[in-house]
């Protein structure tokens, strides 16, 4: 499979779906990771609007700042792309107050983490009519294309993105 075939037809199934959905553009929360990286700039090459979504709860800075990095190059190559920075670890402390110390583990609070940022990014789509696209789609991507991207990495972003690769990744 050639690249830019690839990246044209799921660029399309984007175009298609949000078509039937009649909404009007995209929502993505952006972590700073190679899926969420992909995921958005698939969503940009579109045209539609995308709002991308820096969603920090007690990220380490380097996340947080290639998250901003990856906003602020969609934006420089994508018009229609609009980027917000939501700091929602105070939020996520004040609901750390009315749980029960004991049920405050690891996985309790990471999921907890997780529908918070679900939570925000469904209410900013909502007000904005826009589609919430999951990280999760480009990890189905990723095992459909089975062999073709057996690792992110091999992906050359840069064709993704501007033909030559980015220095996020």
């Amino acid at each position: 499979m050639k690249t830019e075939k690839v990246i044209g037809h799921i660029v399309q199934w984007l175009l298609d779906y949000l078509d039937q959905s009649g909404l009007k553009g995209f929502a993505i929360g952006v972590s700073g990771g190679i899926d969420s990286a992909v995921t958005s700039t698939l969503c940009a090459k579109t045209g539609k609007p995308v709002l991308a979504l820096n969603m920090p709860i007690h990220q380490a800075k380097d996340q947080v700042s290639r998250s901003s990095a990856h906003i602020a190059w969609l934006k420089k190559h994508f018009p229609a792309v609009k980027g917000i920075d939501i700091e929602l670890t105070p939020v996520f402390e004040q609901i750390k107050t009315c749980f029960p110390e004991d049920i405050q583990d690891g996985l309790t609070m990471a999921n907890t983490r997780s529908r918070l940022r679900m939570l925000s990014l469904y209410a900013f789509a909502s007000s904005h009519k826009l589609l919430v696209v999951g990280t999760g789609f480009f990890y189905q991507i990723r095992r459909r294309l089975g062999g073709y991207l057996p690792h992110c990495r091999s992906l050359k972003i840069g064709s993704l993105c501007s033909g030559k690769r980015s220095g996020y990744y």
